[in-house]
């Protein structure tokens, strides 16, 4: 998965075609555990582009997008949100599958 550079990057993807944020840290044991399956879901899902979103070089983006636990997904579509999938919690492949199959 990509990795996300710059809020320019970021605002140039959500405004184009559909994306899929996914924001994490290094620190994070949850967000460690679904990235072994995250290549399978990326391709599973491949009308889609992902980026791995770092919550600690971007906290401020964070922030104004009420990303507040990680592991968490937010997709857009041409600048529209069409489906976020934000909570602490830890998540599976199902249900990250579940998440964007329902947008």
């Amino acid at each position: 998965m990509k990795h996300l550079e710059t809020v320019e990057e970021f605002n140039e993807l959500k405004n184009n075609g559909k994306t899929i944020f996914m924001f994490s840290a290094d620190w994070c044991g949850d967000c460690k555990f679904i990235e072994p399956v995250m290549p399978e879901i990326e391709a599973e899902h491949d009308d889609f582009t992902f980026l791995h979103v770092d919550r600690d070089q971007f906290i401020d983006l964070c922030a104004d997008l009420a990303i507040f636990g990680i592991p968490s997904f937010l997709a857009f579509e041409d600048g529209e949100e069409i489906g976020r999938f934000v909570s602490k919690d830890r998540k599976t492949k199902e249900e990250i599958t579940d998440f964007i199959d329902a947008l």
